[in-house]
């Protein structure tokens, strides 16, 4: 039998979660071991002030009338006083400094996709079934060869996924990385509670409904686990932030640095033209001389449809969850407790009742809390908004397969269809119907291509350039 500290037990009571200890007598020393691990590891102050109403809700906080389109320059033809080649010069020289790291949000499963692991585990590659975690890999090695750098990469996994994404790098070699550069770690988690009390709910007589603090959660969690001060000890000034989902993803690509460094940018972000007015993406936006991010479900529908002069959609700019940051940003962002605040999230939570049985709820009975990283936005001194071209940068996998959009099976299309217009542009013919797949590794871009492969060629076959 384990005892209770006192102060933990006073704790509860004040936040009127007593009841989380209901069957703390009933079980074993290793049950009672992992429950005090969960309620030591929780703010029960933050909590409460939570479960009271203390969360972000950002329709009170914004005067929709004063949203405007963010100021955004292209990677591909720059709205700025800078040209393209300049970015890329300058997003080079950083590279080659040595001042450039990863950091990859890892957390999710691939339920939804069928495929029950982490969802960076999914064989992606439309010729030769690499992951999405050995496509990133690749870029990052072939990133750090082009250059002559080492590249640290610090990879953020959730309770349902860190053990079995450890392994499967373990296991793997870390892909050729040197596992020195490689840090794998945990995001944080959040106590589901009762919608109408408040109170946080048991999803067993030994665990509570934990889930992940949302990718929000990166800023704590980089910090907690010594990643921002490993990143200053090995010269980092610059961060790059990717979801595993994209395999598009423009991960260190020396434009998009390039332009975040001339406009002197604490933090920048990358859009999309949206594909319809309600398309599931957060809304990139300017109030006054600040950038944010509004969630799609919080844009008015009046909005979402209004057009500009030129017909086209005035919000236009959708994130695709791609950014730079200032490590120094970074840094400073954790003295502020505001930074990052909660947002409520009302889902189903399969519970304990009252009675200790296990309940699969039929509406939504609970509050999750989750803080985003885009709310770092509107507290740089200086963010920047980059537009790049969705056939060259977004590809998500989200949804299963048969759905209109964001399914593995269109990504696989959309790698396929970028890497056959490099093809193209080098002279390459490819049949129709025949895949291609080109490895960072093989090329980085369509220009390192063009020096690989001899124009007239035509490819019959499908074929994975490694």
């Amino acid at each position: 039998m384990i005892t209770l500290p006192n102060s933990l037990r006073d704790k509860l009571k004040r936040s009127d979660q007593l009841h989380l200890l209901q069957y703390w007598d009933e079980l074993k020393d290793s049950e009672q071991a992992g429950l005090l691990g969960q309620l030591q590891a929780i703010d029960w102050d933050l909590v409460a002030n939570l479960a009271a109403g203390g969360v972000s809700d950002i329709k009170n906080k914004i005067d929709f009338e004063e949203l405007e389109p963010p100021r955004a320059f292209r990677s591909d033809d720059a709205d700025a006083d800078w040209t393209v080649a300049e970015a890329i010069e300058a997003g080079t020289s950083a590279i080659k400094a040595g001042t450039v790291a990863v950091v990859m949000v890892a957390g999710g499963q691939g339920t939804r996709l069928g495929f029950e692991h982490p969802k960076g585990m999914y064989p992606i590659g439309p010729v030769s079934s690499r992951t999405l975690f050995q496509i990133f890999i690749d870029r990052i090695k072939a990133t750090g060869q082009r250059f002559g750098v080492s590249i640290p990469l610090y990879l953020m996994t959730s309770d349902a996924t860190h053990r079995e994404t450890k392994d499967y790098f373990e296991a793997n070699r870390f892909f050729g990385l040197p596992n020195d550069l490689v840090t794998i770690f945990k995001q944080g988690t959040m106590p589901a509670v009762d919608v109408a009390t408040g109170r946080c709910l048991l999803a067993s007589p030994s665990s509570l409904a934990l889930s992940p603090d949302g990718h929000g959660g990166t800023l704590a969690a980089l910090q907690q686990n010594g990643c921002l001060d490993d990143a200053e000890r090995r010269g980092v000034k610059h961060l790059a932030y990717i979801q595993v989902d994209n395999p598009l993803a423009q991960l260190c690509d020396p434009a998009f640095l390039g332009h975040h460094l001339i406009s002197k940018s604490e933090m920048t972000t990358q859009v999309v033209k949206k594909r319809h007015p309600l398309e599931r993406v957060g809304n990139v936006v300017r109030i006054g001389d600040e950038v944010h991010i509004v969630e799609y479900s919080d844009l008015p529908d009046e909005l979402a449809f209004q057009k500009g002069d030129d017909g086209q959609l005035r919000l236009w700019a959708g994130n695709i969850a791609v950014h730079w940051f200032e490590l120094s940003f970074l840094k400073q962002s954790l003295l502020r407790a505001d930074t990052l605040p909660y947002h409520r999230a009302i889902k189903k939570v399969s519970c304990l009742d009252s009675r200790g049985r296990l309940v699969e709820p039929a509406t939504p009975n609970a509050v999750k809390f989750e803080r985003f990283i885009f709310d770092l936005l509107p507290h740089a001194k200086h963010a920047s908004v980059v537009e790049s071209d969705p056939r060259d940068s977004f590809a998500p996998v989200k949804n299963a397969a048969g759905a209109e959009t964001d399914t593995a099976e269109l990504a696989q299309v959309a790698m396929c269809d970028l890497h056959r217009s490099w093809l193209a542009e080098a002279g390459v013919v490819v049949s129709d119907g025949v895949k291609v797949e080109i490895s960072p590794h093989f090329a980085l871009d369509s220009l390192e291509l063009g020096n690989k492969v001899v124009p007239g060629k035509t490819i019959t076959e499908d074929c994975f350039f490694g």
